[in-house]
């Protein structure tokens, strides 16, 4: 059948149609009938006149910014606005996405009556379709976080599906997820209306003016050329889609925006012979890589196919994009797979295959916030085809960034500073977007790696762990290993498992955890993000007080856990960081902090201080030696006593270890369990490795992997940024307080927020959870983001979860919030608030029981216990 239609498709390429649908809804400003001229100076620059720049213009203009320009090269949403499919979706997988697209939705529904200007908003909901079982599973764990965040949805039946949209074909679903409140708009005319709302706040806007570049003076925004003319200014916001790429290199201090355009294709048919109502629902059919929607009665539907076409590699290309070259054959799966899921269609006359440019990211999330080098330069681009449903909640969190100087909700996972400059390798982008358009429509299982741009950052030690069997995963652009397979495994199987339940890896890791509690393993940690801060004088002592939480005035050699805050409390970044000197710090950072921290500490440092930041990620290689038996293996190589008496916790020792000299020796493990990291310098790698494997025989060494490691660390209660902590998480509200120098009387940047809150009390609190009732081998497991429930009423949401090897039982971390049952309003949570709770874990809308504690109970973990013999009814430790 699909030839059959595929033939009459052919005949169309002549036709009409898309012209007729376009023509004036690119619109245009005032200023094009009559030009003016350019300010001399605004308060801020916004380059593009699509969604995002007219929604940021929009959201700053109704915070009280009223001295703002937006400059378009075009015509106003003439870009990748101008061809959105007009679908406003809110299942997303992250959170932060969720509240960005249900924002949107509830923006454009008010904005037709704000501004007067129609937005063809109809609301139609969405129907995700579920082929197999695992992408049931994969619409039950949206699904449980769409309920808990008031977004109503629900996992419906195939009759159900067949009632929504009788034209489907629902013969081969095992169901689907209907979302009542997804809604379809014209995306260029949600542009306009923005546009419209913020020149009546006074924003002034001026189309076919091309910006040339933005002007940097000591790392800061100053003006842009444009080709009318210059204009002072203090921020700049590139929103410049598909060449924000390009715009941030053409920068007197160029700012890396990591993104790539591909070819994007959907077509247009005439009406049905009974035309669709305009509020039939959207369809998305992930397993047949398609979505599809009402469009003038007839059908829009597109989608995401597995091979991809990159375009404008290099350069710059057209003002407004125009509709790119049709290509039947490579649409051709996604038409067949239209036709089986809507067999009626397959007389139904065709107006126009779409080809349009849309940009992706390396990782699928948008990339928002302020460069790292240049200040007050802020970027809202890369939408990943999801520009009109973030477009609303992203201006509005970027608005909020630059008026109050951070956003209301934790946008860490979209932030720019998330990249560093190695991911703007046009090659790497180029291959990196073929890969990650594909995956938005792949099923999402746990713990998936990307495949493209590997190898790019490698340890010293990197072919020999490959070589002992490591499978790696990849952080910030490093390689890490995850688990080390023995030689009696199938390789193949465990690179190609995917699953929601117990993974193929479960007995090697459990494996790499008993050496870790028996005996000794090594870990190669050298992605661990290293500064090293030194003074001439006392300065690096005074401003590290100022910038971190914890007293840093503590002995030479001596290693001090703690955070740099924001003014809210919140954490921008959890080190470690050793005295070496009178003068001179060691700080350990996580792997993905690397750009973030850095930008953080320069951008707070005086600008005429002699201290000398340097980052030495790349000088040494880390390794962590982990267990009981890491001390005998230390002083063997050493000829040095390493006991608690000689060597006690949380100490820094430059030390030789085998023939290497230099080695920074520390008593600590990241995961709570005996041992040491060794920072070894990058030459000597190689040496010390191999003397720690062949001394390390004996007592039973052998190589363990981060999933290793994060079972080690939760269990242990271990709260890693970026994913347990964020910027919106304080020390009070995980336990923390000892890591904290409020009663010194020093000031430190949040000490303010920190002695408010202690005076008012938290609002939420992280605790662990133990599942009590959870079969490990038939149950879906909890990985991340799951719904809490305590005493039946929502109370928060898992930041992390693993397996507990030492107590047989999955262990999750997670925020407890107290909402009023009446007003839905916060209030404070106490230890006896989460000790009196009876709690329960919703993995993809089944709850499982849960154990809360506050603070580890050392008991369980003294010794291996079998799972019948631990008592869980001492968990409510307080």
């Amino acid at each position: 059948m699909s030839y059959r239609l595929l033939s009459v498709v052919r005949r169309q390429r002549t036709g009409r149609g898309w012209q007729n649908w376009s023509s004036g809804r690119s619109g245009a400003s005032a200023a094009e009938a009559h030009p003016v001229a350019l300010p001399a100076q605004a308060q801020v620059v916004i380059c593009g006149g699509g969604i995002m720049g007219t929604s940021v213009a929009y959201h700053l203009a109704k915070m009280g910014w009223k001295d703002i320009v937006l400059l378009e090269q075009g015509r106003l949403a003439a870009g990748s606005t101008r061809f959105c499919a007009g679908i406003l979706s809110t299942a997303r997988h992250l959170s932060i996405e969720q509240k960005m697209a249900d924002y949107s939705n509830k923006l454009y529904h008010q904005l037709e009556q704000e501004t007067g200007i129609q937005t063809g908003y109809i609301r139609t909901g969405s129907v995700f379709l579920a082929q197999t079982q695992d992408r049931l599973i994969s619409l039950k764990r949206i699904n449980s976080r769409l309920n808990v965040i008031g977004i109503p949805s629900e996992i419906i039946s195939p009759k159900k599906v067949a009632e929504l949209h009788p034209l489907l074909n629902v013969h081969d679903l095992v169901g689907a997820m209907h979302v009542p409140e997804d809604a379809v708009v014209s995306s260029a005319d949600v542009a306009l209306a923005l546009a419209s709302a913020a020149s009546q706040n006074g924003v002034q806007i001026y189309d076919r003016t091309s910006i040339l570049h933005v002007m940097v003076k000591k790392g800061q925004v100053t003006a842009v050329e444009t080709d009318k003319g210059q204009i002072e200014c203090q921020y700049f916001v590139n929103c410049a889609g598909q060449w924000a790429y390009e715009l941030g290199l053409s920068n007197e201090e160029p700012v890396s925006i990591p993104l790539h355009a591909c070819e994007h294709f959907y077509l247009l048919t005439r009406p049905l012979e009974t035309p669709l109502r305009s509020n039939t629902p959207t369809v998305v059919d992930a397993d047949g890589r398609i979505f599809i929607r009402n469009w003038q009665g007839g059908i829009l539907s597109g989608g995401f196919e597995k091979n991809p076409k990159p375009i404008f590699t290099e350069g710059k290309n057209q003002l407004e994009i125009q509709n790119l070259q049709e290509d039947w054959d490579h649409f051709e799966p996604l038409l067949s797979s239209l036709l089986r899921r809507m067999p009626d269609l397959e007389t139904l006359e065709i107006l126009k295959l779409v080809n349009c440019p849309e940009t992706f990211t390396p990782d699928m999330r948008c990339i928002m916030g302020e460069s790292p080098s240049v200040q007050g330069y802020f970027v809202l681009a890369g939408m990943n085809s999801a520009g009109l449903s973030f477009g609303g909640g992203a201006g509005r969190y970027l608005a909020e960034w630059m008026v109050h100087g951070y956003p209301s909700e934790n946008i860490w996972e979209l932030d720019l500073k998330r990249f560093g400059a190695l991911q703007s390798s046009r090659t790497f982008l180029r291959h990196r977007v073929m890969e990650v358009m594909p995956l938005l429509y792949d099923l999402k299982v746990p713990r998936w790696d990307f495949q493209t741009g590997r190898q790019l950052r490698t340890s010293p030690l990197y072919d020999r762990l490959d070589a002992q069997g490591a499978r790696w995963m990849e952080k910030h652009g490093f390689e890490r290993p995850k688990y080390f397979v023995p030689p009696d495994k199938d390789l193949l199987a465990l690179e190609q498992s995917k699953t929601f339940y117990k993974p193929d890896w479960f007995d090697i890791v459990e494996s790499e955890v008993k050496c870790c509690k028996e005996a000794v393993c090594v870990i190669d940690m050298s992605s661990f993000t290293k500064f090293e801060i030194t003074s001439a004088g006392d300065q690096a002592l005074e401003v590290l007080q100022y910038l971190f939480s914890n007293d840093l005035d503590v002995p030479v050699g001596h290693i001090v856990h703690t955070g740099m805050l924001n003014q809210a409390g919140g954490y921008e970044n959890d080190c470690s960081i050793a005295r070496l000197g009178k003068r001179s710090f060691f700080m350990i950072s996580p792997t993905d902090q690397q750009v973030h921290c850095w930008a953080w500490l320069k951008k707070h440092m005086p600008e005429d201080s002699n201290l000398l930041l340097e980052d030495v990620t790349w000088k040494y290689t880390a390794l962590n030696l982990i267990g009981p038996r890491a001390v005998d293996v230390l002083s063997e190589l050493s000829y040095a006593p390493m006991t608690p008496d000689h060597f006690p916790s949380l100490f820094c020792k430059e030390m030789s270890v085998g023939y290497a000299n230099g080695i920074r020796v520390m008593s600590m493990t990241h995961t709570g369990e005996p041992g040491f990291m060794l920072y070894i310098p990058i030459e000597y790698a190689l040496h010390v490795y191999n003397e720690v494997m062949s001394v390390g025989q004996k007592y039973g060494i052998r190589n363990a992997g981060y999933y290793a490691l994060r079972s080690l660390r939760i269990e242990k209660f271990f709260a890693f940024w970026g994913q347990d902590l964020n910027t919106l998480t304080t020390p009070l509200e995980c336990g923390r307080e000892s890591w904290v120098k409020l009663e010194k009387g020093m000031d430190f940047i949040g000490r303010d927020a920190l002695l408010q809150q202690k005076q008012n009390g938290v609002y939420k609190r992280l605790t662990m959870f133990i599942l009590d009732d959870h079969d490990t081998d038939l149950d879906l497991w909890p990985w991340w983001g799951e719904p809490i429930y305590r005493n039946g009423q929502y109370a928060g949401k898992t930041t992390s979860s693993a397996y507990s090897y030492t107590l047989e039982r999955h262990v999750c971390l997670g925020f407890v919030h107290n909402f009023s049952e009446d007003t839905g309003e916060e209030q404070v949570v106490t230890a006896d608030f989460i000790n009196r709770g009876e709690y329960e874990i919703d993995i993809a809308g089944h709850r499982f029981q849960a154990k809360a504690k506050l603070y580890p109970v050392t008991s369980l973990f003294t010794h291996k216990r079998r799972k019948d013999d631990v008592e869980l009814s001492d968990l409510h430790g307080k």
